[in-house]
């Protein structure tokens, strides 16, 4: 199949991982991580772009060997290890009030998923509580302005001008790198507006619909298997 187009060639890839070198269990995909590896040799650095925490990021980064910067949280949080500090681009204290004030309403647990602990400009709630009831709390509250986004593993409430196209256009910016250059991979709503910044993108196979509606290439493959024949076509 056709991954990329003939006459294109990244000079990084942006890369989700929670459902995209993770499967729903979020276990490691270890060939996933033997190509990236396989990127970052052939001079293409690989930048994660993820819902999650800085402190797992930055883990997964360096035991991968990672040496693109790191978009954390939906772009709530860019950093790079060589920097003086992270960019930290929302406070998260205002979406944590805002969980809070809702349990006190409806039936939701405020203290959200276990990385919460280390959030610092959005909040998580669990994946499996009420979207419907939660979408229509905020819409009438005083946080009416936050967003909420559901992946597959939680539902994000971030302030409205993160997501990781814009946390990914800071660290480009930083790289000096074009949007126009850069491939990303994902498998979630949160993953679009990073695919819609960048010159290519690859859905994995198992991926949201509404990020399948969005990618230059739906892979046929699932999560982390996308990643070997996704990468022999990128070095060939």
């Amino acid at each position: 199949m056709q991954w990329i187009p003939d006459d294109w060639k990244p000079k990084a890839v942006a890369v989700d991982i929670d459902g995209t070198i993770t499967d729903y269990n979020k276990k490691l995909h270890l060939e996933a991580i033997d190509s990236l590896r396989r990127l970052e040799e052939a001079g293409i650095p690989v930048i994660l772009a993820t819902g999650n925490v800085r402190a797992i990021t930055y883990g997964l980064s360096r035991f991968i060997g990672a040496t693109g910067p790191m978009v954390c949280e939906n772009g709530g949080v860019v950093w790079h290890p060589t920097w003086d500090e992270p960019i930290v681009r929302a406070d998260g204290a205002r979406a944590r009030k805002c969980a809070q004030d809702m349990a006190k309403e409806i039936d939701i647990d405020p203290e959200g998923i276990t990385t919460n602990a280390w959030r610092e400009s959005e909040w998580c709630l669990f994946k499996d509580e009420d979207l419907d009831a939660v979408n229509n709390w905020v819409s009438n509250s005083e946080y009416s302005d936050l967003a909420v986004v559901k992946t597959g593993f939680a539902i994000h409430l971030m302030e409205p001008h993160l997501s990781k196209g814009e946390g990914l256009r800071v660290a480009l910016e930083k790289m000096g790198i074009s949007p126009d250059d850069i491939l990303a991979v994902g498998d979630a709503p949160n993953d679009i507006p990073m695919f819609e910044l960048v010159g290519q993108s690859v859905a994995v196979g198992g991926c949201f619909d509404s990020l399948a509606e969005v990618a230059s290439v739906v892979s046929p493959y699932p999560h982390g298997d996308t990643f070997k024949p996704l990468v022999d076509a990128i070095l060939s």
